[in-house]
């Protein structure tokens, strides 16, 4: 477990290194309009992209699946649709609390940790998910090996996350990253910063071949990715042997 307080330090920076204070600070200050930001700076598509991920892992009825940087609950909840039980985890007071004040169904199993030390036996679960979460790691390569030690064999993970447009609608979306969605984002939240460090993180983010390099070097095989939205959203499926 994690002590919840904000840190005194200022808002992660761009690039690879996230500082961990500084990243729960900026999610604590956004957690109220999160959702609702969410929703509009996607036109609604990061709720189709979440549902995907949900079918794509499949938890069966008796599976135990783990959401990691569960922010709101989205994912845990579709995913607990889908079947099983699901925990999720998140280092972040305020995105609990909000996760907890929606899910209608009271069956969520919610809990505070870090996804660089999960505190959780190792083999315990049968799926593994984050949606928007492993861009914020401070270290993306610890990250995904907690990530490995916590699945079952034949365990199956699945990573959401953003990426650098690429296609004939690359320019458009770049566009609407860098200018558009920092301002919306701003008038939406109320805050000034974290939509910036959005649009900065994602341009430092490793390309969907590398990310899958990464898995397996921490021990994932089976390592596919389907990319979404013009390249803007990509999702990762990786199986422990």
């Amino acid at each position: 477990m994690t002590a919840f307080q904000p840190g005194p330090t200022p808002l992660a920076p761009p690039g690879p290194e996230r500082d961990p204070d500084g990243v729960r600070r900026m999610f604590t200050s956004i957690a109220g309009r999160y959702d609702l930001a969410n929703r509009l700076l996607s036109l609604g598509t990061d709720s189709y992209w979440r549902w995907v991920t949900a079918r794509q892992l499949a938890p069966a009825v008796g599976d135990l699946s783990l959401d990691v940087a569960c922010g709101t609950g989205d994912l845990a909840m579709a995913l607990r649709r889908r079947g099983g039980e699901v925990i999720g985890l998140d280092f972040t007071l305020a995105m609990l609390q909000q996760a907890r004040r929606r899910d209608r169904s009271g069956r969520l199993l919610l809990t505070g940790g870090d996804a660089l030390r999960l505190p959780f036996p190792d083999e315990t679960f049968d799926r593994l998910s984050v949606a928007f979460g492993v861009r914020n790691f401070a270290d993306l390569a610890t990250g995904l090996r907690e990530f490995h030690r916590v699945l079952r064999p034949g365990g199956l993970a699945g990573i959401l996350e953003f990426s650098r447009p690429r296609g004939p609608l690359a320019p458009l979306a770049r566009f609407y990253l860098a200018r558009i969605m920092p301002a919306l984002g701003r008038f939406i939240s109320g805050c000034d910063g974290p939509y910036n460090y959005l649009a900065d993180s994602i341009n430092t983010w490793p390309d969907p071949g590398r990310l899958a390099e990464l898995l397996r070097a921490a021990g994932f095989v089976s390592v596919s990715w389907r990319s979404f939205t013009a390249g803007i959203a990509v999702l990762h499926l990786a199986r422990r042997e």
